[in-house]
C-alpha cells in the first residue's frame, strides 16, 4: 500500500468517529466501578449539584476521556449512579429480611441497625442517595423523578412483605395494613437519615425507630 492510500484510509477511519467526542481510552474493567463508587462518596455527602466531575475524577484516578468512554454526561452518570445504589440496598434489604434465625419484625430491626452503624462509621457525613437526590430534584434531570419514585416504592414493597409475615407471626397488631406501615417507614426513615446527617448524630434514627415500632402493637 503506497502512502497516498494509507492516508486515504486514515481519513477515512476518522471519519467514522463521532466528532465532537475524545478518542476511548483504554479498556479497564475497574475503571467504570471506580467511577460509580467516587460518585457515591460524594453525593452521599454533598448532593449532585455540589459535585463536580472533576472532583469524582481525581478521586476514581480516571482521566476526563476514561469518564467519557462510559458515560455520555454527568446526567447520564448520575442515572448510572442511582441504579447502582438501588441495587446496592435491595441487596442490603433482602439480606436482612431473609435472616431465619430472626423473627420477622427483628429482621427490620436488623435493618434498622445496619443502617445506623453505617451513618456512624461515616460520621454521619454521608446520607442516602435517593433521599439527596429527592432533595434535589427541582435542579434534576427529570428523567430521574421516575427513577428515583420506583427505587423507594420497591423498597416499601419489600418492607411490606416483611411486616405481613411480622403479622402472621403475631408481631404486629391485626388491623394495621402492611403496606400504609411500609410507606409510614420509609417516609419517615428518609427523613430520620436527613435529621442524622444534619445534626451528625444518632438520635433522629433512634427516635423514628422507637417511634415506629412502638405504634405496631
Amino acid at each position: 500500500m503506497n502512502q497516498g492510500s494509507r492516508q486515504k484510509q486514515d481519513t477515512a477511519g476518522d471519519a467514522t468517529r463521532p466528532r465532537g467526542r475524545p478518542r476511548r481510552a483504554p479498556e479497564d474493567a475497574e475503571a467504570r466501578q471506580r467511577l460509580l463508587r467516587a460518585g457515591l462518596i460524594f453525593l452521599t455527602q454533598k448532593g449532585y449539584s455540589a459535585v463536580g466531575l472533576d472532583e469524582i475524577l481525581r478521586e476514581a484516578s480516571v482521566p476526563k476521556g476514561g469518564f467519557y468512554h462510559y458515560f455520555q454526561s454527568k446526567a447520564d452518570f448520575g442515572s448510572a449512579l442511582i441504579d447502582a445504589y438501588h441495587a446496592y440496598f435491595v441487596d442490603k434489604l433482602d439480606r436482612c429480611f431473609s435472616e431465619e434465625s430472626l423473627s420477622p419484625l427483628e429482621r427490620l430491626r436488623a435493618f434498622v441497625a445496619d443502617a445506623r452503624m453505617g451513618m456512624e462509621r461515616h460520621g454521619f457525613t454521608r446520607g442516602c442517595l435517593i433521599g439527596n437526590l429527592g432533595q434535589e430534584m427541582g435542579a434534576l434531570p427529570q428523567e430521574y423523578r421516575a427513577k428515583l419514585i420506583d427505587a423507594l416504592e420497591d423498597w416499601q414493597r419489600r418492607t411490606a412483605t416483611c411486616l405481613a409475615s411480622a403479622q402472621t407471626a403475631g408481631e404486629i397488631a391485626a388491623h394495621h395494613d402492611p403496606v400504609r406501615l411500609a410507606a409510614i417507614f420509609w417516609i419517615g426513615w428518609e427523613g430520620a437519615v436527613l435529621r442524622a446527617k444534619l445534626e451528625q448524630r444518632p438520635e433522629p434514627l433512634t427516635i423514628f425507630a422507637d417511634g415506629f415500632f412502638a405504634m405496631l402493637n
